[in-house]
């Protein structure tokens, strides 16, 4: 493990490793709501992927619907759409500190739970549960305090000012309903309990598409409506995650004497969640380089066009990353158990299924973009054919990114905190972010210029991933064996 010894955060995963004691070594293992070690890898990834799957699809409702039915607002549905656009950026932010904690804590969790470590385990999830709080309320202080400046920073006009505003005041308050649900769900999909992490999604997503249409048609609210309905649901998601993990039937066990935070636990999990942390956020930072640079070159339907291109790749990701989410603990459970042959087959098989997944959606965008444009959009006719046209560059090469997304969920399973940073920043900060800078000065059409940085960044990135995996693979799995 030289090649880790100048990280101090993988050194405390190290120590960690290194001062088991024997009682807990000893000690029975926690069973995970399936049995993780054992059976065909094939079938448990099928039984762990199809409800983490759900979840995306329902998680895709929350993040559309409110969409579909503001851009469908008799006379003013196209503002109101660019208005909820300019606040992706800071939705995305929370989402993203969710990652930060929830996503950097289950895995390590586990890990813990495939040695034995019952307690060490139950201990992270006690304090991810802490620093979850902390960070939803220093967003919620920071979006309420920062709302207009922030907005007009994302490009945000005279005319979709006050659409944006009405969504982000309300949704900033429903912050710690949003973190606790996304961010400790993770702790219950990482016990093998996908149905039960489903039913979290779930029953918050029938939650919003009941209430929104009431909300923001039959009470009148419009975009306020839409932010009501979303932190009304997520509340309940929050009740459920909690009772759950505070009851009998859950393998890790949220208590309060869990919580008090300690830097060995901290650090490690911070350091793990860097990797999701930034490829959420840095979503946010994409969105505020896009706008402000089609604000500049198209104006608002440009920016308007964005917000549709963003949704229909989430589309298409979405469903890749509860596969993703699927393997997750069956990578680390076994890898924690010292077992790579089965932590190989189950990379292996996440690998072929989103490729395979990625490739079928991108095929379909490109023959029929005018199907998926009007999922957002039936009032302009203008919107239609620019977004109809964008689509087809923006999605240029995404059906290659089931590759990266499986790397990625590799390295992050593994604890491979140093990789896992590196993949997350290549594409979107390396590469992304310069090119939309970049190709408008050297073509004549700027607003196309933006939109073929997506696919150009794309392409290099899963070509750079797959030589990274390559590479370091059997030096991952061999400590698998140690």
């Amino acid at each position: 493990m030289n090649e880790n010894s100048n990280n101090p955060t993988e050194d405390n995963t190290v120590n960690e490793e290194k001062t088991l004691t024997k009682e807990n070594a000893a000690a029975p293992k926690m069973r995970a709501a399936v049995d993780l070690g054992n059976g065909s890898v094939h079938r448990l990834l099928l039984k762990l992927a199809v409800p983490t799957v759900i979840s995306q699809l329902v998680n895709l409702l929350y993040n559309i619907v409110d969409r579909v039915y503001i851009g469908h607002i008799p006379s003013e549905g196209v503002l109101a759409l660019t208005g909820l656009g300019l606040c992706m950026p800071i939705l995305m932010i929370v989402t993203a500190c969710s990652s930060l904690i929830g996503t950097g804590g289950a895995p390590r969790a586990a890990i813990f739970m495939g040695r034995g470590d019952n307690e060490q385990a139950e201990h992270i999830l006690g304090n991810c549960f802490k620093m979850l709080i902390i960070l939803a309320l220093l967003l919620t202080v920071g979006v309420e305090a920062f709302a207009v400046p922030l907005l007009k920073l994302f490009g945000a006009s005279s005319d979709t000012l006050p659409y944006a505003l009405s969504y982000l005041r309300i949704y900033a308050v429903g912050t710690i309903c949003v973190m606790i649900s996304l961010g400790l769900n993770s702790f219950i999909t990482t016990q093998g309990a996908t149905s039960v992490s489903m039913k979290t999604v779930l029953i918050g997503a029938v939650i919003n598409i009941i209430l929104d249409p009431i909300l923001i048609f039959g009470l009148d609210m419009g975009v306020s409506g839409a932010a009501l309905a979303t932190i009304i649901s997520q509340f309940v998601s929050a009740i459920w995650v909690l009772k759950y993990l505070t009851g009998s039937k859950t393998q890790l066990k949220l208590k309060l004497s869990n919580t008090k935070l300690d830097k060995a636990i901290v650090l490690p999990v911070l350091a793990l969640g860097v990797a999701p942390f930034i490829m959420s956020s840095t979503e946010s930072i994409l969105n505020i380089a896009f706008n402000a640079s089609l604000s500049r070159y198209g104006g608002d339907i440009a920016v308007g066009s964005m917000t549709i291109l963003s949704s229909v790749m989430q589309l298409q990701m979405l469903p890749v990353q509860g596969l993703a989410q699927g393997a997750q603990p069956l990578m680390s459970y076994n890898f924690g158990a010292g077992k790579p042959d089965r932590v190989k087959s189950a990379f292996k098989a996440l690998l072929v299924t989103s490729l395979g997944y990625t490739l079928i959606f991108w095929a379909a965008v490109q023959l029929f973009p005018g199907i998926f444009v009007a999922i957002f959009n039936s009032s302009s006719e203008e919107l239609m054919q620019a977004a109809s046209r964008a689509l087809r560059i923006y999605m240029g090469t995404s059906g290659l990114f089931g590759i990266q997304m499986a790397v990625q969920m590799f390295f992050t399973s593994l604890g491979e905190a140093k990789l896992s940073l590196f993949v997350a920043i290549l594409r979107k900060i390396i590469l992304l972010i310069p090119l939309i800078l970049i190709l408008p000065i050297f073509m004549s059409d700027k607003v196309t210029a933006v939109f073929l940085a997506e696919p150009i960044a794309d392409l290099i990135s899963v070509i750079v991933c797959t030589m990274l995996f390559a590479v370091n693979i059997r030096k991952i799995l061999n400590k698998a064996r140690r």
